[in-house]
C-alpha cells in the first residue's frame, strides 16, 4: 500500500481524482501571497518561487505537470516570487510517524501502528494548544506519513523564531520542570526539598503527559541519554503503575536518583516528537493539502474529525485500491 506512485498513477490522480475544491479555505483565501514549490523527479523541491494568482491557475498546473510532490509556504509575502517582504507565518508542528523517537512497531517506513501513535501525540498537542495557550484557528493535515498542525491565530503568526522555539519546548515537553516545593522549616528544621513533584497545572502537566506517553510506548530498544539498559528494563517492568497515574509508587520502584536520570533523559527525547526545524522556520514550505504524497501513494488532506479519521480508509487514492485488485 505504501509503495511509490508511478508517473501514470500521478497523472490519473490529478486528472481524475483531485479537485481544486479539495484545497482548504485557509490555503486558498490568500493564495497569491504564498510561495509554491514542486518536486518533479522525486529528488526534493527544486522548482521553487512559483506563484498562482487564483485556484484555476494552480488547477491547470497540477493537471498538466502531475508533480511528484507539491508544496506551499507557511509564510505570506507581498512578493512571494522571491520570498520578499515577509508579512506573517503559520506556526507549524510536524509529527512524522517514521521519525518518532519511540515507536511500538519495527517498520522501516510507516505503518498503521506508528500512524496511530502519531495521531495520539497530535491529539495531546491540540489539547495543550487550545487549553493552555488558548489558540483557536488550528488546522490538522494528514501529510501522508504523519500530521501537520497548522496554527493561524493572528498573534501567533507574528512570532519570530526564538519565540516559536519556546512554544515548541512547552508543547513537546522538552524541558525538565524545575519546580521545587519546600516543607518547613518549623522550629529550626531544615527545608525539605521535593524535586520532580508534578502537579496538574500548566507546564508540569504537559511534561507529565508527554513523559507518560513515552514510558508507555517504550519497546526496550531505545537509546535514551542517562538511561542504561537495566534502568530501561525496570521502567518497562513497572510502567503499569502509570496507567492509573500512580507516579509516587512508580518513582519508589525506580528509585529517586534513577528516576531523576529518567526525567532528564525523556525531557531531551521529547524534542524528537516534533520536527523542530519546521516549527521555527518562518519560510518553510509544507506539502500542499489535497496533493499526492508520491513516496507512499497517500493523499495529503485536511482532517475534519480526528476521532473518526482513519488514513487507510480516507487517504488512499483509487489507483492504490486497484493495485491491490491486480
Amino acid at each position: 500500500m505504501f509503495e511509490a506512485a508511478s508517473l501514470e498513477e500521478r497523472k490519473r490522480y490529478y486528472r481524475e481524482e483531485w479537485k481544486v475544491d479539495d484545497l482548504p479555505e485557509f490555503i486558498t483565501e490568500e493564495l497569491n501571497k504564498r510561495e509554491f514549490g514542486f518536486d518533479h523527479l522525486g529528488k526534493g523541491p527544486n522548482d521553487r518561487y512559483k506563484i498562482f494568482k487564483n485556484k484555476d491557475q494552480l488547477r491547470k498546473f497540477l493537471r498538466y505537470r502531475s508533480p511528484f510532490a507539491a508544496y506551499c509556504s507557511v509564510a505570506f509575502y507581498n512578493k512571494p516570487w522571491k520570498r520578499g517582504d515577509w508579512q506573517k507565518s503559520e506556526l507549524v508542528f510536524d509529527v512524522d510517524a517514521k521519525d518518532l523517537p519511540v515507536r511500538s512497531c519495527n517498520c522501516e517506513g510507516v505503518c498503521e501502528i506508528c500512524l496511530n501513535e502519531a495521531l495520539l501525540i497530535v491529539k495531546d498537542i491540540l489539547d495543550t494548544l487550545k487549553g493552555d495557550l488558548g489558540l483557536k484557528n488550528i488546522h490538522v493535515i494528514y501529510s501522508g506519513r504523519g500530521y501537520h498542525i497548522r496554527v493561524l491565530d493572528p498573534e501567533i503568526m507574528q512570532f519570530d523564531s526564538d519565540v516559536r522555539a519556546q512554544v515548541l519546548k512547552y508543547v513537546s515537553g522538552a524541558e525538565n520542570p524545575k519546580n521545587k516545593y519546600f516543607l518547613g522549616p518549623e522550629q529550626g528544621q531544615k527545608p525539605y526539598e521535593l524535586e520532580h513533584f508534578t502537579i496538574p497545572l500548566g507546564y508540569p502537566s504537559v511534561f507529565t503527559s508527554r513523559m507518560k506517553y513515552v514510558i508507555l510506548h517504550l519497546t526496550g530498544e531505545e537509546s535514551i541519554e542517562n538511561v542504561n539498559p537495566r534502568l530501561l528494563k525496570d521502567v518497562i517492568k513497572n510502567r503499569h503503575l502509570l496507567e492509573e497515574d500512580q507516579w509516587g509508587l512508580f518513582k519508589n520502584k525506580i528509585g529517586p536518583i534513577r528516576y531523576k536520570k529518567l526525567v532528564e533523559g525523556i525531557s531531551k527525547l521529547n524534542m524528537g516528537l516534533i520536527d523542530a526545524k519546521v516549527s521555527i522556520d518562518l519560510k518553510r514550505i509544507l506539502r500542499l493539502p489535497s496533493s499526492l504524497h508520491s513516496k507512499v501513494s497517500m493523499r495529503c488532506m485536511e482532517v475534519q474529525n480526528l476521532e473518526k479519521f482513519d488514513p487507510i480508509k480516507k487517504a488512499v487514492p483509487k489507483f492504490v485500491l486497484e493495485r491491490k485488485e491486480v
